[in-house]
């Protein structure tokens, strides 16, 4: 799987997405209009519906409930995860990522832009609240 980089601020949900999907920003940024999803709004770092909503689109799906990070080992082959999870004026938000595992090999697509390099294996500087675990849809339904 390859990182795809957030090209608005607030657009790691986005970013991710298509990673997942395995398209480009511009193509789910498109998706994300016609569900009525943009990286302007707060809901987006905000709450997992949107987001889900978008995995859903993609026939990609999310796991019913967000489960507490407990270790690396510990989760499952593909999820989201909420890293730099804060509380803002409007309530708690995050930054989502992607962990993915092949085989013995595990890493995290992050889409932030400023980084020198997406794919991280620096697990101990990430500190996950909880991730939603992400599975492919054998025949997606379109939203």
């Amino acid at each position: 799987m390859k990182a795809v980089v957030q090209q608005e601020r607030a657009g790691c949900a986005i970013a991710c997405v298509a990673a997942l999907a395995g398209i480009t920003y511009p193509a789910a940024k498109k998706a994300a209009a016609l569900l009525g999803v943009s990286a302007k709004a707060p809901v987006l770092w905000q709450a997992t519906r949107p987001v889900r909503k978008l995995l859903a689109h993609f026939g990609l799906h999310a796991g019913p409930k967000e489960e507490r990070f407990v270790a690396w080992e510990h989760l499952p082959n593909q999820a989201l995860l909420a890293t730099k999870w804060h509380v803002e004026k409007t309530g708690p938000a995050w930054h989502w990522v992607v962990f993915v595992r092949e085989g013995p090999h595990a890493y995290v697509l992050d889409p932030k832009k400023a980084l020198r390099t997406n794919l991280r294996t620096d697990f101990g500087r990430m500190k996950p609240k909880w991730f939603i675990e992400i599975k492919k849809v054998a025949n997606p339904k379109r939203v």
